[in-house]
């Protein structure tokens, strides 16, 4: 494939070098890191765009041209500095993605044209929304997605995909010319929520809010009528309808009867017997599901070294023995070049990742994966969990449905046409899927008196 490695650009007086690399280690980690925390949102440092994670992902073997990922990172710089990148990958299949386009890849098979090489933007394996276009400001990511479509069109790729991608991101690609694409995740928020708010309009980091004053939720003197965190995992189940409250400890009462104890780990505190065993379990995991993991043991290696403060561990014992672990990412900052990024992070964020288990209990994967981590949530001051791709159960442990957004582009005319009429049906279902999951709201809500029932 040919390929055109540096391009200047003049705009609004400013000389911009384009280059296509082939690797994130030829973009410098500070720099890359830098124009990440500069990325408009909520605060919270996306660890999965992180130049350590991606630059692991390429050096573990995991994400590679084998693999069916060939990397192509795309920077925009203005004399030697960065302010625009994105992380491109060619990819010959639509695995380890999680926005589906299959049955687009059949149709153009189906008429005698390749879909494959496509260009995907995207931290592989990670459906996780979050900047995928880094850029100083508005005007650069405006040119950073013209740059995208001009380097596909240049390629003679069959398509453009960007996925799961932020507010700033959807807005450029909208711009130009991009279709929009809508799907569902489940996000818990560490806020009491106001009964009967609507779900479905909740922002990604939004959440419900508690009406104070009632049965089992009275906030303490001062807090009446503001936002407030969960004091504690009763006070968040409080907030649940009563037959979500009492599933919950039925479940929780399930794995503690069976004589399983939680304990966790974070940061430079997981041990390397404790990494090595929940790739045990995580390995085993995707072999009982017929197929290969998609992450190599190498690369959770390089995340213990390289962003050790990104990950808690959980580890399920019974009888002195693990049997079962979820691994959980956490937004903790990084480093650049003038010091920690810390003091950047306004919002703390979680993200629910990786499981398995060497046992079977009934309900211990609830409790590894949700209530576990939505507990050390409240006790440690988070605002977020996101619970991951799909997963409609998730509702029922008070993981809310939020939209998430991918923007895609087709070379071919017709096709183009064909898949926008399909968007545009599809996101009328979408709609109706929301207005669907909202009557399902898992928390106590106002009856027409007024009153919240217990």
């Amino acid at each position: 494939m040919k390929l055109n490695p540096e391009k200047h650009v003049k705009n609004n007086s400013n000389d911009y070098v384009i280059r296509v690399l082939d690797s994130p280690l030829q973009v410098p980690a500070a720099d890359w890191n830098a124009l990440l925390a500069a990325q408009p949102g909520d605060g919270s440092l996306n660890p999965f765009m992180r130049h350590e994670y991606l630059a692991a992902m390429l050096v573990s073997g995991s994400a590679t041209p084998q693999t069916g990922w060939t990397a192509r990172f795309v920077t925009l710089s203005v004399g030697s500095q960065l302010v625009g990148a994105c992380a491109l990958y060619l990819k010959d299949h639509s695995y380890g993605e999680y926005v589906f386009d299959h049955a687009w890849a059949n149709a153009y098979h189906q008429h005698g044209l390749p879909y494959y090489p496509k260009a995907l933007v995207a931290p592989p394996f990670t459906p996780v929304p979050g900047p995928r276009l880094l850029a100083r400001d508005a005007a650069t990511r405006t040119l950073l997605v013209q740059a995208l479509l001009a380097w596909c069109a240049e390629e003679g790729l069959s398509s453009l995909h960007l996925l799961f991608a932020s507010d700033a991101d959807v807005a450029a690609c909208e711009e130009a010319g991009l279709m929009l694409r809508h799907n569902v995740q489940f996000h818990w928020t560490n806020r009491a929520p106001t009964l009967g708010t609507v779900v479905s309009s909740l922002p990604p980091g939004g959440a419900l809010r508690l009406r104070t004053g009632e049965a089992g939720s009275a906030a303490p003197a001062g807090e009446e009528g503001k936002d407030r965190p969960f004091r504690d995992f009763d006070d968040f189940l409080m907030s649940l309808s009563q037959e979500k409250r009492k599933k919950i400890r039925q479940e929780r009462r399930k794995v503690l009867e069976a004589g399983v104890q939680f304990r966790w780990s974070l940061g430079k505190d997981i041990s390397t017997a404790d990494w090595d065993f929940f790739y045990r379990c995580y390995e085993r995991t995707y072999y009982e599901h017929g197929n290969a993991p998609y992450l190599s043991r190498d690369f959770f290696q390089r995340m213990a070294d390289t962003m050790p403060e990104n990950w808690l561990l959980f580890v399920a014992e019974r009888d002195g023995r693990p049997i079962a672990t979820s691994l959980i990412a956490v937004s903790a900052g990084g480093t650049r070049a003038e010091g920690r990024l810390d003091s950047i992070i306004q919002t703390r964020v979680a993200y629910g990742r990786y499981w398995g288990a060497l046992e079977r209990v009934d309900c211990l994967h609830f409790e590894a994966c949700y209530y576990q981590p939505l507990q050390w949530c409240i006790a440690h001051g988070y605002k977020r969990f996101e619970g991951g791709a799909q997963g409609e159960h998730k509702m029922a442990r008070a993981l809310l449905p939020v939209k998430t957004t991918s923007a895609h582009w087709l070379a071919h005319p017709a096709f183009a046409d064909a898949v926008e009429r399909f968007l545009e049906r599809e996101g009328e279902g979408m709609a109706g899927y929301m207005e669907e999951l909202e009557r399902r709201n898992p928390f106590r809500q106002v009856d027409p008196g007024g009153n919240a029932p217990s």
